[in-house]
């Protein structure tokens, strides 16, 4: 390895400055919008993504609710067993 490879490998070899970076806006400059302004642009932001949404149709709905329950109550079971194994074994250990 020579003694050029780490400066070469961080590009530590007097390179120009990147360019591609975003140029940060000035709180101060013209580019600031008023409170009213950012929030009217909230709303209309939100009102846009709002319009994007896909509505799922009856039997869809059925569906996903089904679904829902059924791993709601293998959940439940779960945790319930987990739950008597640890109370069963905590009598086992300290007595009961």
């Amino acid at each position: 390895m020579s003694e050029s490879a780490p400066a070469e490998a961080s590009d530590a070899g007097g390179s120009a400055p990147r360019t591609d970076l975003p140029t940060p806006v000035r709180s101060d400059g013209p580019n600031r919008r008023g409170l009213f302004a950012r929030i009217a642009l909230f709303i209309r932001q939100v009102v846009a993504e709002l319009k994007k949404v896909v509505r799922p149709t009856r039997s869809e709905l059925v569906t996903y609710t089904g679904v829902v329950l059924v791993f709601v109550v293998i959940v439940m079971a779960f945790v319930t067993l987990v739950d008597l194994g640890v109370g069963e074994a905590t009598f086992f250990i300290f007595g009961g």
